[in-house]
């Protein structure tokens, strides 16, 4: 489409890779709870798609009611559509999205944790 992120890629791909850590780890803890394959691909579908949908892609997010609001401070897709804005559109680097990057990667701290405690705890 001839777009070209005003800010750098390494900003973008050094985020994404924190992201990915944080999203890999909530499919790892989600694999953890469920029994089949079947379930774990159900429920991470029905999860991602309340992500996507409450992320702010498609709408606003201070159009949304307050409960929405709060739930989309603990949604990480939240982060990454803010900052691929961020990057792309304003140019911003990594001091200017380092808070968003931390928080994800607090994310992916805890899911990754969860998701080893739990594995450890049930083998």
């Amino acid at each position: 489409y001839g777009i070209v992120p005003t800010g750098s890629l390494l900003t973008i791909y050094i985020f994404t890779g924190v992201y990915l850590i944080s999203i890999l780890g909530l499919g790892l803890l989600v694999s953890t709870f469920a029994n089949t394959q079947q379930q774990a691909m159900l429920l991470s579908f029905f999860m991602m798609m309340i992500f996507i949908l409450l992320g702010g892609l498609y709408t606003s997010i201070d159009s949304m009611p307050q409960w929405a609001q709060t739930f989309t401070k603990f949604n990480p897709v939240t982060y990454f559509i803010e900052v691929m804005r961020m990057v792309v559109l304003k140019g911003s680097n990594l001091f200017d999205i380092r808070f968003h990057l931390l928080k994800v990667l607090l994310f992916g701290l805890i899911f990754n944790g969860l998701a080893v405690w739990n594995y450890r705890k049930r083998s």
